[in-house]
């Protein structure tokens, strides 16, 4: 995934996009919303590499807000952290079974306590 998302970047996709949505992406509310979003299709790690290139000079809130948002997010779903995937794995091996609605039943509630937590 790490090399997925330099190729991201270095193709300019990811640029040109926020170029064309007039959207600032370095404020830190932004960055948090998107990090915990974003966080559910691409995993966290990945998308804290190609969120890093995009924030220039980084302010330590801001950085804050991208670790908050994208480690919050890896509670919300399966898919939010890789972590979560060998876990389920490794139970399914042992005859327990976690499916992904009865993970995010829980997840999802939590997650936004805690993105409310962190944004005051």
């Amino acid at each position: 995934m790490l090399v997925l998302m330099s190729s991201v970047w270095q193709t300019g996709i990811m640029q040109q996009q926020v170029n064309e949505l007039h959207i600032d992406l370095t404020t830190t509310s932004a960055i948090m919303l998107l990090s915990a979003s974003f966080s559910q299709l691409i995993s966290n790690v990945p998308l804290v590499a190609l969120y890093l290139r995009m924030l220039a000079h980084p302010s330590p809130e801001s950085l804050m807000a991208l670790a908050a948002g994208s480690t919050i997010a890896g509670n919300m779903l399966i898919l939010g952290a890789a972590s979560n995937v060998i876990i389920i794995h490794h139970a399914e091996k042992h005859g327990a079974t976690l499916v992904f609605f009865e993970f995010a039943r829980i997840g999802i509630p939590l997650g936004f306590i805690n993105l409310l937590i962190y944004w005051t």
